[in-house]
Parts: C-alpha cells; sequence; structure tokens
C-alpha cells in the first residue's frame, strides 16, 4: 500500500497555547452504561485516554495525524471489543462499545470516527458468523489487531445509483478492483478496507472468466497492503482533520473472491449504526466542551466591571449558561444510549423471524434519525454557548476551544439533518419507510 500523509508544518512553539488539559469533569456521578466487564475495560484504558489527551490540542493545532494513537488502540485491542470473547475479544454490546466511543471522542474526537468503516465491518462479521456463516478467520484478525477503513462514496460525476469503482471478474474466480474512492475514513490506519464497488460479471479482465451474470452491487474486504492500492491524506475539511478521511485508489487491485460479498447480504442495521457512531462522536464532543469550560471558568482571573460578581466563577448568569451546556451533553448522550439499546435489539434477532427483525430495524433507523435531528442541535449549541463563560481571549488560536463546534459542524454534516427530519415526519404521518441504505453523487437534471 502506498500511504501519501499531509505534509506536516513544522512543530509550533508552545508559547500561547493552553496549559496541559485538567482531568475532564465528571457532570454526572455515574456513566450512564457501566457493566463490571465494561468498568474493567475502562480501568484499562484510563492511562491510555490519558496519553492520548496528552497531546491532543498539539495534533489539532498541527496538523498531525494520530498515528500514533490508533497504534496504541490497536495494541489495546480496542477494534475487538465488539467481537466474542471465545474469540479473543470482549464481547461487549452495542450500548457498551457506544459509552467507550464517547469517552474516547472526548479525548480525541477524531478517534471513534476513524474506526467508524471498522466497526460495520465487525458487526456486518457478527451478524453473518451469528447466521451460521463461521467468521473466525476475520475475528482472529481483528483480536490481533488489524483493523479496517471505509471506502463507499465517490466524488465527481458519479450519479446516484451508479459507481464507477468496478469490481471484474478473473479466470480462476477472483476479482480484479479499480476506482477511486473519497471520505474514506480510517483507511490511512488500517490493514483492510470495506469497499462499495459495481461487480462486473461479464468476460473482461485477465483471461476472460466468460461468466455472463447480471452485474450488482457489492462490498470488497481490500488487503490495503496489497499492491495497486493507494491512499492520500487529502481530506481538506475544517474539522475532523484527524480521521484520514481521504482518498483511496484501487489500481488492478487482486481481491479473492471469499472477500467479496453481495450487497444485499450486509447486515441490515448497517445504516442505523454508521449514525450511532457518529452521535457518539458528537456526545464526546460535548463532554470535551463541557470539560474546557468548566476548566477555563474556575480558573478564569478577568473579569467585567458590570459582571454580576467579583469572580467569573460565581456569576449566576456564568453558572446558569455552564448548566445549560451541562444538560444539552447530558440529553445528547442519552438520546444516543437509546439508539445504541434499539441496534441491539436488531443485532440479537439474527437468529428470529425475519419480520420482526424487519420491525426492529425500521424502529431502529428512526431512532437514529430522530436522535440526529435533536442531538446536532444540542452539541453544536454547547460548543458555541462555551464562549459565553469566557472572555475575547478565549477564541486565541493556540487555546483551540473552537475544535470543539468545527470537530461537531463537520461530523453533523455527513447526513443533513434536514433531511433525516423529514424522514421521521413522513414515517409519523404517512407510515413512509425510512431508506436503509442511501447514497450521494450527482444528479440528473431536466433543465
Amino acid at each position: 500500500m502506498s500511504v501519501q500523509p499531509s505534509v506536516q508544518p513544522a512543530a509550533r512553539s508552545s508559547v500561547g497555547r493552553a496549559p496541559a488539559r485538567e482531568a475532564a469533569v465528571p457532570f454526572v456521578p455515574h456513566v450512564a452504561v457501566d457493566s463490571p466487564r465494561l468498568a474493567g475495560l475502562r480501568a484499562t484504558y484510563a492511562p491510555l485516554w490519558e496519553r492520548i489527551a496528552a497531546g491532543a490540542v498539539g495534533r489539532e493545532l498541527d496538523g498531525e495525524l494520530p498515528v500514533e494513537q490508533v497504534a496504541w488502540l490497536k495494541a489495546a485491542g480496542f477494534g475487538a471489543v465488539r467481537v466474542p470473547r471465545e474469540h479473543g475479544g470482549e464481547g461487549l454490546s452495542l450500548p457498551e462499545v457506544t459509552q467507550l466511543w464517547i469517552e474516547l471522542a472526548a479525548v480525541d474526537s477524531n478517534l471513534p470516527q476513524a474506526f467508524r468503516g471498522h466497526f460495520a465491518l465487525v458487526e456486518d462479521r457478527l451478524w453473518q458468523h451469528a447466521r451460521g456463516s463461521d467468521q473466525a478467520r476475520w475475528f482472529d484478525r481483528f483480536a490481533a489487531g488489524e483493523i479496517a477503513g471505509n471506502a463507499w462514496s465517490e466524488v465527481g460525476a458519479t450519479e446516484i445509483g451508479t459507481q464507477r469503482t468496478v469490481l471484474t471478474r478473473l479466470a480462476g474466480g477472483d476479482y480484479r478492483l479499480d476506482g477511486t474512492k473519497y471520505y474514506t475514513t480510517g483507511t490511512i490506519y488500517a490493514e483492510w478496507v470495506d469497499v462499495y464497488a459495481l461487480r462486473d460479471e461479464g468476460d473482461e479482465g485477465e483471461g476472460g472468466a466468460g461468466v455472463g451474470g447480471a452485474d450488482d452491487f457489492a462490498i470488497a474486504i481490500v488487503d490495503t497492503r496489497r499492491s495497486g492500492v493507494s491512499v492520500v491524506d487529502d481530506w481538506d475539511g475544517f474539522g475532523q482533520r484527524g480521521t484520514g478521511s481521504g482518498t483511496t485508489s484501487f489500481d488492478a487491485v487482486r481481491v479473492p473472491a471469499e472477500d467479496v460479498l453481495a450487497f444485499e447480504e450486509r447486515f441490515p442495521h448497517q445504516t442505523a449504526l454508521y449514525q450511532l457512531n457518529l452521535l457518539a462522536t458528537l456526545a464526546g464532543i460535548g463532554r470535551a466542551a463541557l470539560a474546557d469550560a468548566v476548566t477555563e471558568v474556575r480558573r478564569r482571573e478577568r473579569n467585567y466591571s458590570h459582571a454580576n460578581a467579583a469572580r467569573v466563577r460565581d456569576d449566576a448568569q456564568v453558572l446558569a449558561r455552564i448548566g445549560e451546556i451541562a444538560a444539552a451533553v447530558y440529553a445528547a448522550e442519552a438520546a444516543t444510549l437509546r439508539v445504541a439499546e434499539a441496534l441491539q435489539a436488531v443485532a440479537d434477532s439474527a437468529h428470529g423471524d425475519p419480520e420482526r427483525t424487519r420491525r426492529l430495524v425500521e424502529v431502529g433507523e428512526i431512532e437514529s434519525s430522530t436522535a440526529q435531528v435533536v442531538v446536532t442541535d444540542l452539541v453544536l449549541r454547547a460548543t458555541n454557548d462555551l464562549f459565553d463563560t469566557l472572555g475575547a481571549s478565549a477564541t486565541a488560536r493556540g487555546r483551540a476551544l473552537d475544535r470543539h463546534w468545527r470537530n461537531a459542524r463537520t461530523v453533523s454534516s455527513h447526513n443533513p439533518r434536514i433531511l433525516k427530519a423529514r424522514v421521521v415526519g413522513d414515517h409519523l404521518v404517512n407510515g413512509a419507510t425510512p431508506p436503509y441504505a442511501w447514497s450521494i453523487g450527482a444528479t440528473r437534471r431536466d433543465r
């Protein structure tokens, strides 16, 4: 694999930067989801969270990818927390994993999103395993620290309903993958990448397979270490700069037939799971903004002549604003964890009646869409309101307090909330089915 990270600027002086962040201030006396196994895992990860947090602001200011931090998470088994214990993982439920995502996002919001495609592939392997297809080889890879990235979206002239990334059948049954994907979150850190492509079953390719079957859409699980895979960190968004959401190209990459899967067989709650990861990331950003607001207010010495108290930390209006931020974060996390519970119900239905699974998937989709609308508003407001508790000095770039809003705005722009609100309204009023899988691309216009 050819990896081309962005050119890093020279290290900046520490002058003007905020001092090392203090320990996050809890705003509730307990975590929302807890269990003995999660508590043990959280204790194990606590030193790792601190190590990651120590350089988070510096990475933000220097535009540095968290390559080392992802390696730490791999080594600690973070990518295997959902893998069954009998296969070397932790066997956590989706609510438990979501709680970990939130806590990691509060430390560095790039990291849970960088693992978004990985956890989707893990969930798909769990679904297939539960339905009788042995996935031990994948579980072994995940338990060994290997992770997957994501390569689904294309930019430019690709029309909705099509793909220019193509899997071509070769003589012998394997495939050749050619194409370019953007927004390939996490792939720059990953050993594997989950690719959405058009499967050409004609007689093209090496020797010509002569299959002549109908074309369809498929998922290819591609080894990023193979020749022909190139990953470039060219994501230019103003937030979530460390997610590695750039371009991945495939030039005649050979993919074994066993790693090409029919899209229709994908785990049914995938769209809601992708959104759940972003909701957890938003909730964690809210936590981080609250912790920074509390820390900054506690130590602020300067104040305005017309303030309500001599000290900022005693000002009733400032304290009320902190309380409002805390309430917004509390509600955002609660809504996110409710979605996780809905998706766990789907995961638990793998052996059950297909009609029941369909109904549970619909519930999960509507809950995730509903949560997206409100969580986006809550966290964007919280990350903006923290500046009301401080003075103009809080906008100094070295303090990087703006990163919370920029990251939240970037995360919440992935799947427009106005469209999600319409989906929920149409479902409630007209009984319309939510879109279980959707795409983005160029549209045809009559004029």
